[in-house]
């Protein structure tokens, strides 16, 4: 018995004893792996195939902008024609297409909301190759963004906290009531009116334009969850005093004020004026 207990310690001291455990390490768990994964061999094709398909779609719809490589394009002035977009991730590309902000028609100060050109399908095509140029935000799931997945006993402490937030920093672009407002530069925040909950988040997520970056360090997505139910809020809430003319503030207000307040006045005075002028010709005749 002792003789083979020494035999034993004496091949674990083998210099290649590490090398076979290590191996066998190796192809036991490369068995394991093609035993319990068999599905993901199909997931990386139908994923590949999608990027093969967002390529082409690349290549003709936006190459001429950013690039074959989504490198960027710059112009003779050292200007850029069309940003690079290595690290956009899927996010930018969703809320970009799914806007119709991309493509543009024309290069101008600030691409405006229109008709959607791509189908859904394309568009996640289209994400999904942009993602391939590197690490970027993702597009969200529905309980990212969705207010409905909000438990309904903290539904309104998520709309307090959300227009907490909102006041916070969203209002000095956006307006109070979410309506949107110039900017400089012949800019403006658009209303978030009519914005869908899914697009307002990557918005957050992606900063798209002149919008600041709020990402999931900056705000969590339970955050942005909870600015998205506080602008269903105000969507929701009738207007009690009248009519909001279009809730831009002291811009509307004022226009209001002078066009009906200060009009009314002056044609009351010039009626009053051409009144007393006929009375008096009347008398002299």
């Amino acid at each position: 018995m002792r003789l083979i207990t020494a035999r034993l310690s004496a091949k674990r001291r083998s210099p290649f004893a590490g090398a076979v455990v290590v191996l066998l390490g190796l192809l036991l768990t490369g068995g394991l792996y093609a035993v319990i994964s068999p599905a993901s061999a199909s997931t990386d094709t139908t994923d590949q195939a999608t990027v093969a398909k967002g390529r082409q779609l690349f290549l003709v719809g936006c190459a001429s902008c950013h690039g074959k490589n989504g490198e960027g394009v710059v112009t003779d002035r050292g200007t850029q024609y069309g940003p690079s977009l290595h690290g956009v991730g899927a996010a930018a590309v969703d809320f970009q297409v799914g806007t119709g902000r991309m493509p543009m028609a024309r290069p101008g100060v600030q691409a405006q909301r229109k008709q959607v050109v791509y189908t859904p399908e394309e568009i996640k095509a289209l994400a999904a190759y942009v993602a391939s140029f590197g690490p970027g935000p993702s597009i969200p799931t529905s309980e990212s963004y969705d207010p409905n997945a909000i438990p309904a006993s903290d539904k309104n402490a998520s709309v307090v906290k959300g227009g907490q937030l909102f006041l916070t920093n969203c209002t000095a672009c956006h307006n109070f009531a979410a309506s949107g407002g110039a900017l400089p530069g012949g800019k403006y925040a658009p209303s978030l009116k009519g914005v869908t909950d899914k697009h307002i988040f990557e918005a957050l997520l992606t900063g798209p334009q002149q919008m600041p970056v709020f990402s999931n360090q900056v705000l969590k997505p339970d955050e942005k969850r909870d600015i998205i139910a506080y602008i269903h809020s105000i969507r929701d809430n009738p207007n009690y005093g009248g009519s909001s003319m279009g809730a831009l503030g002291p811009v509307s207000e004022g226009l209001f004020a002078w066009l009906l307040g200060i009009g009314a006045c002056v044609g009351f005075a010039v009626w009053i004026a051409s009144h007393s002028t006929r009375s008096k010709k009347g008398a002299q005749s």
